[in-house]
């Protein structure tokens, strides 16, 4: 089976003569700039209506580089590169999709209630960091009950490490994790073990170095909206139809050519976008359209501003983070208030069971966080399946000025109560690698840049945290990690010799639990939209949540959420399927919990 994705920019190795296209509209000429086996030449690209530019060659093959030369300035690399022969300043590569031989031709992707997702960034789940090496770590995966991996961006950035969120080629794999094809293999081999594959994309921004697109389009831009990187990108001013051309595209390109199962769209809340249809809603009727009517295909999305109407109707994203549920169960597990978590200190078990039984917590109430504004819309009608809550994920974690993960900060048995919490509510749970064994690396943020830039986010980090009590002393920020240090990088890396050994292989025992137990017992009630649920307090912190399933069946959990014993929380009908704690009768010890089930 042979896969490819067609697209009016880049270069395509197509029947007959391989072509070229750059959008460049503010250029008066360009050239194609080629290497090859120790040559180079340059042909001039004829001008094109809409400010393209196009050159039709014989004589080009798989491996050759190439790059642009716009207005006689020094060359730059495609904007679609396939793959890139150096980092992202260097010349890109003419890559032929249909040189890999796919071996999934059955796979067909798996129905989103049977979704249970796990976070990883290439570069340090594995001692090697490559597409390669993660391939050894799949069974595992299987094992612990995962159905999907979600994988932090890999288009190409700057330096040998980096989140990804910094990537200045869209559509290139970065070459420190390996080929375009080994990312194919892996995919591959995910689906021979029934695992779907998720990509985390970015198309809010583009990283501080390696983007060159204002040389030749500054088009892309709009500087009537600006965001944290500076002017946002155009999806929706003058000459924004090639731009969103460029970004639907890219979605198309990884789920056709590289038969992913689905896409994580990175902080939509910083894609401005004023045009009738928003970019989210596009992207997903394109794959509704397209690749979604031969399997399933997913869309995640990542979206402070909780805006439900993205996750309803015919072009409806499949489901998005709940940070909201995490800000509240952090509080409860961690007693942490500071920054964004002051929005939940007052009542976390409330804005835990709202998060449990409707979705968000914020649905159009002012939070203080943002200014007093009024933050998110009503989602009480939708799904639990259009929600992923998470425990974890590299923001919550690698955004903490020592990367601490939550095992290092909780109680424990506080943390065992919203580990089962999460895990068998009907939501879509959310992993981050590592959790599952409570690994003590710490995930730090960290890149590859030099320079001033270096210098910049160095500082800029350290200063950001000057604003929280215990970096209010100049050491105490100076002790914040170096993100352009690799020890930074090298100390974020999983040791998974711990999984076997002592208190890290009893929570993977507890994990794997948990995950047969929601497989079992609440997946097979699961599949379709029709659900319903309620929650209740009891005191303040005990809490009672009611779920009906889409089958008809009913879930229920109840549970104390506190360091003290409670009474009075209600029984609640059905056969019990798990048991936190001692949560016996209408007396439940701190942090116990117990759940039940009724048939449909």
């Amino acid at each position: 089976m042979k896969r490819s994705h067609d697209m009016p920019f880049g270069a395509a190795l197509a029947p007959g003569p391989a072509r070229f296209r750059l959008w460049a509209p503010a250029c008066a000429r360009v050239s194609l700039v080629l290497h090859d086996r120790g040559e180079s030449r340059e042909v001039a690209m004829q001008a094109m209506a809409e400010g393209w530019y196009g050159a039709d060659l014989d004589d080009v093959h798989a491996g050759m580089a190439y790059a642009f030369r716009v207005d006689d300035g020094a060359p730059v690399p495609d904007p679609a590169s396939r793959a890139q022969s150096e980092d992202v300043n260097g010349a890109s590569l003419v890559v032929d999709p249909q040189a890999f031989e796919w071996t999934d031709d059955e796979w067909r992707g798996r129905p989103w209630h049977e979704a249970v997702v796990y976070e990883l960034h290439v570069g340090t789940f594995t001692p090697e960091g490559t597409f390669r090496a993660a391939e050894a770590r799949l069974d595992h995966l299987v094992e612990l009950g995962v159905s999907a991996l979600e994988v932090m961006p890999v288009a190409d950035f700057a330096g040998r490490r980096n989140w990804g969120y910094d990537g200045a080629l869209a559509f290139a794999p970065d070459r420190v994790y390996g080929t375009p094809e080994d990312f194919k293999h892996l995919i591959a081999q995910c689906h021979a073990r029934g695992l779907m594959v998720l990509l985390d994309v970015v198309y809010n921004h583009f990283g501080p170095e390696g983007n060159h697109l204002h040389r030749y389009a500054p088009q892309f831009f709009n500087p009537a909206h600006r965001t944290p990187w500076g002017a946002a990108i155009n999806y929706d001013g003058e000459r924004a139809g090639p731009v969103r051309e460029f970004f639907l595209h890219n979605a198309l390109y990884w789920i056709e050519e590289f038969h992913l199962d689905g896409l994580r769209l990175d902080a939509v809340h910083a894609i401005a976008d004023d045009s009738p249809t928003h970019l989210v809603s596009e992207i997903a009727g394109a794959i509704a359209r397209g690749p979604g009517r031969q399997r399933h295909v997913h869309l995640v999305l990542e979206n402070e501003r909780n805006e439900a109407r993205l996750l309803r109707g015919p072009a409806r994203a499949t489901a998005q983070w709940n940070d909201d549920w995490h800000h509240a169960a952090h509080i409860l597990a961690t007693g942490e208030t500071d920054g964004y978590y002051a929005d939940y200190a007052a009542r976390p078990v409330m804005h835990l069971g709202r998060a449990l039984a409707e979705g968000f917590a914020w649905q159009g109430e002012p939070s203080a966080h943002h200014h007093g504004e009024a933050r998110g819309e009503p989602s009480a009608d939708l799904p639990p399946l259009v929600f992923m809550p998470f425990l974890q994920n590299h923001d919550q974690v690698g955004n903490r000025a020592l990367g601490e993960r939550v095992c290092a900060l909780a109680d424990p048995q506080a943390l065992h109560l919203a580990t089962a919490t999460l895990l068998l509510a009907p939501s879509i749970p959310l992993l981050f690698m590592g959790e599952e064994f409570a690994a003590s690396a710490p995930f730090l943020f960290f890149c590859d840049f030099h320079g001033e830039l270096a210098g910049a986010v160095r500082d800029g980090r350290r200063r950001e945290f000057g604003a929280f009590e215990r970096f209010r002393d100049p050491a105490a920020r100076a002790a914040i990690p170096d993100p352009g240090a690799e020890e930074t990088f090298l100390r974020s890396k999983l040791d998974w010799g711990e999984a076997s050994q002592g208190e890290h292989a009893q929570w993977l025992a507890a994990y794997r639990e948990l995950l047969s137990i929601r497989r079992q017992r609440i997946d097979p009630h699961l599949a379709g939209e029709r659900f319903g649920a309620r929650f209740e307090m009891h005191g303040s912190a005990g809490l009672a949540v009611d779920w009906t399933l889409a089958d008809g069946a009913r879930l229920h959990l109840r549970a104390n959420f506190s360091a003290a014993p409670a009474r009075g929380i209600p029984a609640a009908a059905g056969q019990p399927i798990h048991l936190v704690g001692d949560a016996g009768g209408d007396r439940f010890a701190p942090w116990s919990g117990r759940w039940s089930l009724e048939p449909p």
